[in-house]
């Protein structure tokens, strides 16, 4: 096992630094509808709003900042099916750092294209991101590159993890947060966050019941392996990464999964209500608050809508539910 180092709130304010002169605070905002629907009062943390368009942009800025004089030289090399790609690759392009981003077959095409616009390479391989991973990690070793993995990283966790912090920041009294989980980078980040700030504040996963390694292995208390047939590219690993599920496992509150039609109703009803375009895995949130409605019934509420890159096949579907 790993001896990974588990961020702490001082690596998360640390990272905020990092961040802040390319990513400014994201809009915490309260939807009276939204709150009518749910019976709570409910904030909206919008991740879709920064420059590649997800949260795991701080992630990659954190991380890339940090690079060694040799690991910049080489390069960096990861997996993604999209967002995290985007995150490593924009902070890449903005140190002066070559980037090879390996993408599955069939990839969200706004996602891939964004990733090609901020100058990395792009390798498809693959049939999930799983088969990109594998192919990734040897492609690292053959190059000599900079292996990032979109889990596994202490610095990704910190990065990712200021989103709470400003949650907080804004507002102190806040009982609920409801974040999507895919590989847990952003759930281990709201964890320690919340936590360390309010041991009092419900911190809830979410994941699409399609592809519910993630939340299997927390059940379970180690990793294991499912199926991955979610839409919802962000949610859709086949098996879940240790250094988060290490800190989910100690201080997650709970973790439901909701329907693949649940998250294309939710993300209709963000369009209505909020007016943003929120992707399958920013909306997870909300359907799980709908879900959960009797738990959450007058408690004070926020939603991390973690991205906005919903490409227009997806949104089709969704407009004709």
């Amino acid at each position: 096992m790993a001896d990974w180092q588990i961020p702490t709130l001082i690596d998360i304010l640390a990272a905020r630094g990092r961040i802040r002169p390319y990513v400014q605070p994201t809009p915490l905002r309260h939807y009276p509808s939204l709150s009518k629907r749910i019976g709570a009062e409910v904030w909206v943390k919008h991740e879709n709003h920064l420059p590649t368009g997800a949260f795991k942009v701080r992630g990659g800025i954190n991380l890339v900042a940090q690079l060694s004089d040799d690991e910049r030289r080489r390069g960096v090399i990861t997996a993604s099916t999209g967002n995290h790609g985007q995150s490593i690759a924009y902070a890449a392009r903005r140190a002066g750092v070559r980037a090879t981003i390996c993408v599955p077959d069939g990839a969200n095409p706004v996602k891939v294209q964004s990733i090609a616009d901020l100058g990395a390479e792009i390798v498809s391989h693959g049939r999930d991101f799983d088969d990109a991973r594998e192919h990734c990690e040897r492609l690292a070793v053959e190059h000599g590159l900079r292996y990032v993995h979109s889990g596994n990283e202490p610095q990704l966790i910190a990065g990712v993890g200021t989103h709470t912090l400003e949650i907080l920041e804004e507002c102190p009294d806040v009982e609920v947060i409801i974040v999507p989980i895919g590989g847990g980078s952003g759930a281990a980040g709201a964890c320690i966050a919340a936590k360390a700030v309010n041991p009092e504040i419900r911190v809830i996963g979410v994941q699409s019941e399609a592809a519910p390694a993630g939340y299997r292995s927390w059940k379970a208390g180690q990793l294991v392996e499912d199926r991955m047939a979610t839409f919802a590219e962000g949610l859709a690993t086949r098996t879940a990464f240790e250094l988060p599920q290490r800190i989910l496992r100690t201080r997650l509150d709970d973790f439901i999964l909701v329907s693949d039609g649940e998250i294309r109703r939710a993300i209709a009803t963000m369009l209505e209500y909020t007016r943003n375009l929120i992707e399958g895995a920013g909306a997870a949130p909300l359907a799980a608050a709908l879900t959960l409605r009797s738990e959450l019934a007058g408690r004070k509420l926020a939603l991390i809508a973690s991205g906005g890159n919903l490409s227009p096949a997806q949104l089709r579907e969704v407009l004709a539910i």
